[in-house]
């Protein structure tokens, strides 16, 4: 007779549900004990992705600055060796990037060659990565500068506040600034927030902000990767670490540069882990993640309570992707497919 569970048998029959089984209490969980292993590279990507996937674990990833100099002087050397590849995406794009100030943030304002037709009175507004102390200036404009061209979108890319200048809550404050203005400038219900990784967690937050001041939400949103817990808790950050070749562990830098952010605050706090917050009444919402993401529990933790909260949610999740992949390049084919469909997810929710 086939055995369903431990110690209840029973005959499966058409039409007949099995009752549920009973699960012993035990008083410890045992971790389970993964043998050494070598991990090919996917034959199921791109590839440009396959070079992703078959690079070294990040530089000095282990080695985060110890000193607010350091960490400054970590983000100019980032900036100063992005500067060249913004330029050729920018050109490759042919897109127009225009320096400014929004209520006193830096912004960028970021034009396709061709804005669509139904994107003309539509706004959207994208807050950067980083872990909130890399990618200052024009480091931060890989991602607006790709959901505007191939999404043929206007956007206003913030360039905000990072340590040692300025603490948690800066990144927020002068995000949300910047949506407050925006409000301003367009139709809450012709706009959506867009951000990866500690981008993709200030989208979620600018949603909680927003909820408690009374601010008109967007249309929509889309949160890639984000550093939802800080807290280090969830599943991926184990079964994923040293796969993930970006993040690596949360012993690495990004945990260090959050801690460094936080200044102390609370980490539970949902205005730095939003996924502890109330995601009731959220706009529709796409999430993009990867099976090696070290944030791939982050991600998808967020799509299960936006869910249960009763919010439309997409939950994206790329082939052997770590960290943010599908935001390096423009050439990469798996890039053009999330932003096409971030943007097609846009276009569903934005009124014309």
């Amino acid at each position: 007779m086939p055995t369903l569970c431990s110690g209840r048998a029973a005959l499966v029959v058409t039409l007949v549900v099995a009752a549920p089984c009973a699960f012993a209490q035990t008083t410890s969980l045992t971790p389970r004990d993964v043998p050494a292993r070598s991990l090919p590279v996917p034959t199921t990507v791109s590839p440009e992705i396959q070079q992703l996937i078959a690079a070294p674990l990040r530089q000095n990833w282990n080695t985060p600055p110890t000193t607010p100099e350091g960490w400054k002087a970590l983000a100019a050397a980032g900036l100063a060796a992005a500067q060249p590849s913004v330029a050729a995406m920018r050109d490759r794009l042919r897109v127009k990037v225009e320096p400014g100030t929004i209520d006193g943030v830096k912004v960028f304002t970021v034009t396709p060659e061709v804005i669509a037709p139904e994107n003309l009175n539509r706004l959207l507004v994208q807050v950067h990565g980083g872990c909130y102390v890399l990618n200052p200036g024009e480091a931060s404009l890989g991602e607006a500068m790709l959901i505007a061209a191939f999404g043929h979108y206007k956007v206003i890319a913030v360039d905000y506040r990072m340590p040692p200048e300025a603490y948690f809550p800066a990144a927020l404050d002068d995000a949300f600034t910047v949506w407050k203005a925006a409000t301003r400038m367009a139709d809450p219900k012709k706009m959506a927030i867009i951000g990866t990784s500690a981008g993709g967690a200030l989208v979620l937050e600018m949603a909680l902000r927003a909820k408690q001041e009374g601010v008109p939400l967007p249309a929509a949103i889309a949160s890639g990767t984000p550093m939802s817990d800080v807290t280090k808790s969830g599943d991926s950050f184990q079964t994923n670490a040293m796969i993930d070749n970006v993040l690596v562990s949360t012993e690495g830098f990004c945990d260090a540069a959050a801690r460094f952010y936080a200044n102390g605050h609370d980490l539970r706090d949902p205005m730095l882990s939003p996924v502890y917050g109330d995601l009731r009444g959220f706009p529709p919402t796409i999430l993009t993640t990867g099976t090696r993401d070290l944030l791939l529990s982050n991600t998808v933790r967020v799509h299960r309570k936006l869910r249960q909260a009763g919010v439309e949610a997409a939950l994206h999740v790329y082939e052997g992707q770590s960290h943010a992949y599908y935001a390096r390049d423009d050439r990469i084919p798996e890039t053009r497919e999330a932003f096409e469909g971030i943007a097609a997810f846009f276009a569903k929710h934005l009124a014309p």
